[in-house]
């Protein structure tokens, strides 16, 4: 059974659209089964589907003469004479494949959606000669909205934050708060919210997490101590929602600070890590520089990092956010800090993230947004509160 995910109607849009489509994302995402499901959308026979880690497939377009690749794919029944639909699945084990697509691309009507596994080699692999014919699409682990799909529980999400708010109910809450009690520890890889069994589950989040380090780390990186990779990759699980201390990272793992910027330049591009700059408007009083950490999945720290129950909340927060907008923090030099400032709908958006919310908390933040000329402000909350300015998690 195929379940829908968010950014598929954009993508179905996109088949009216000139440029070539890439859909990138950490591996086992879902990227092959979203891009099936556009390619079910297309009614038009003159289409085809292939996997570029099928050696097979690749043969198809190891053609000096990039014209002659027509007639490889006229055995799947595809014509150059009108407009094709050409997918090209994990284009990462076929790099020479980019200039096959710019070409076809250029000299005939071919519409073209490819998958790749790392935005780290994407953004490698396509060169400037692409710039004005590419859009490219990032999916990520299930949102909480989307992980309500995938369990076939229906609930209406407002968009707006102060919709959240004011539209909050107790019932409906205590309805849904098992299921981000679940979406809270393991995440949102797909596999691994389809399946029923925790322990299974754990299983599924230990092989793609050996999928990961085998397939993009080994064979995109240039480590060479791989085991000091995986040693900061540990320490980060445990340090999630926590400003990046280089020095002590670079003194923790034994590599120099220019290493330990290597390894993050690679987790980040690889969508292992998000790295959060700070929110500022006056550059000499606040922290500019140092990033905060949020990791991939959930699921991914509960198994692996053993934080608390805080920082596991804080990070599904974050992914619930970044949905809406670019997702920043803030942070005085001395005093005040905010978790996430939201800057993606419209004036600023501050949000706190508190387990157990109190009037006090809320206070707090009102004066901390006052100072930097923030009024919208909200505390997301896991457990329920009924007072203006607490939304539940569940609504986000």
């Amino acid at each position: 059974m195929f379940y829908q995910r968010t950014i598929l109607k954009e993508l179905i849009r996109q088949l009216n659209q000139p440029e070539i489509i890439v859909l990138t994302g950490m591996r086992r995402v879902g990227k092959t089964t979203l891009l099936q499901m556009v390619f079910e959308k297309i009614e038009d026979s003159n289409k085809v589907f292939l996997d570029l880690s099928n050696p097979i497939n690749q043969r198809i377009f190891e053609e000096t003469n990039y014209d002659n690749i027509w007639a490889n794919l006229k055995t799947f029944g595809i014509t150059k004479d009108r407009k094709s639909f050409v997918f090209l699945d994990e284009i990462q084990d076929m790099p020479e494949i980019v200039n096959v697509v710019k070409y076809l691309y250029d000299h005939y009507r071919a519409k073209f959606y490819l998958t790749g596994s790392s935005s780290f080699y994407l953004k490698n692999l396509f060169p400037e000669s692409l710039s004005g014919r590419k859009a490219i699409f990032e999916l990520f682990p299930l949102d909480f909205e989307e992980f309500l799909i995938f369990k076939n529980i229906k609930k209406d999400f407002n968009l707006e934050f102060k919709l959240k708010d004011k539209n909050k109910n107790l019932v409906e809450f205590e309805r849904i708060k098992k299921f981000y009690d679940e979406y809270m520890e393991f995440g949102g890889f797909p596999q691994v919210v389809l399946e029923e069994d925790f322990n299974r589950k754990k299983m599924w989040l230990d092989d793609i997490f050996k999928s990961y380090f085998e397939k993009d780390v080994r064979s995109l990186a240039d480590f060479k101590e791989i085991n000091l990779f995986r040693d900061l990759i540990l320490l980060l699980l445990k340090r999630v929602g926590s400003k990046l201390e280089i020095s002590k990272l670079s003194s923790e793992i034994g590599v120099s600070r220019e290493t330990i910027y290597s390894y993050l330049y690679f987790l980040k591009g690889t969508y292992f890590i998000f790295l959060l700059s700070p929110f500022t408007k006056n550059i000499d009083r606040e922290v500019s520089s140092t990033k905060k950490v949020y990791i991939c999945d959930n699921g991914f720290i509960g198994h692996f990092g053993h934080v608390d129950e805080g920082s596991l909340f804080e990070n599904s927060v974050y992914h619930n956010l970044k949905k809406y907008g670019e997702v920043r923090y803030y942070q005085r030099y001395k005093g005040a800090e905010i978790d996430f400032i939201l800057m993606g709908t419209g004036d600023p958006i501050a949000i706190e993230t508190k387990i157990n919310p109190n009037i006090v908390d809320l206070r707090y933040l009102e004066r901390a947004c006052k100072n930097i000329g923030i009024s919208n402000y909200y505390i997301v909350t896991k457990n329920f509160s009924a007072d203006q300015g607490f939304i539940p998690a569940t609504d986000i």
